[in-house]
């Protein structure tokens, strides 16, 4: 079996061509990012304004645990077989917009209770101390509470990032774009090895994803910048 798997992956014509193995994870990466981005900007900005505001908290924790709930491929299928359609959509080829759609409702639940939790989270001593010195609302949220929350706002983001490429692979049972074309056509033709080796794939490509999302998170996070700074000043 991993003999056939791995003839399967050097084989250099799996690769090329429109129904290849690589034209399939461009889609799924596209598809990944995409999502991600409409989530982040969707779901980012009202999670971190009610954490400041401390209002709506019932609401956010518990419309993110609703969203975890229903099954995206129930909700995958409902939008295939509605008004969005399986349609080809751009770069996203059939079923593209459904596939969109379902995983940016998948992606919002972490990336809404990390963010409402974080700010939340912070020593309401330290926001105290910085209201006490003048500064304003704004300033407060953007000097102290958001740069003491961005680990966790940041982990959010890269759950929803790992999660959302794991099950954009579920749109191809809908003849939806994505790495699950692979498994499904293994599947269809009673290829094992094929439905193995695009298995591995979407593994390894979560892997990879989750390790760039460490870099990204662990470079980003401006507190950590500061303990690197104040630890390089003192040496």
């Amino acid at each position: 079996m991993l003999g056939d798997v791995f003839s399967y992956l050097t084989d250099g014509s799996n690769w090329s061509g429109s129904t290849g193995i690589a034209a399939f994870a461009i889609q799924q990466l596209l598809l990944t990012v995409t999502s991600l981005v409409i989530a982040v900007v969707v779901g980012l900005p009202p999670a971190l304004y009610l954490g400041h505001r401390r209002w709506g908290g019932f609401l956010a924790v518990n419309v993110s645990n609703v969203g975890r709930a229903v099954p995206v491929f129930a909700v995958l299928l409902v939008l295939a077989l509605g008004p969005i359609g399986s349609e080809k959509f751009g770069p996203f080829g059939r079923a593209g917009l459904a596939t969109l759609v379902a995983l940016v409702l998948f992606a919002l639940p972490p990336i809404i209770t990390n963010a409402y939790v974080a700010v939340v989270e912070v020593d309401r001593g330290v926001v105290e101390a910085a209201r006490g010195m003048g500064m304003g609302e704004a300033k407060v949220f953007s000097s102290v509470e958001l740069p003491l929350a961005m680990r966790v706002v940041l982990t959010g983001v890269r759950l929803a990032l790992v999660q959302v490429w794991a099950t954009a692979t579920i749109a191809a049972l809908v003849a939806g774009p994505g790495l699950g074309r692979v498994i499904t056509r293994g599947f269809a033709n009673h290829r094992t090895y094929e439905v193995v080796a695009g298995a591995m794939i979407v593994a390894v490509g979560a892997l990879l994803l989750e390790g760039v999302a460490m870099l990204v998170e662990r470079y980003a996070d401006p507190m950590r910048r500061a303990r690197r700074e104040i630890a390089r000043a003192s040496a």
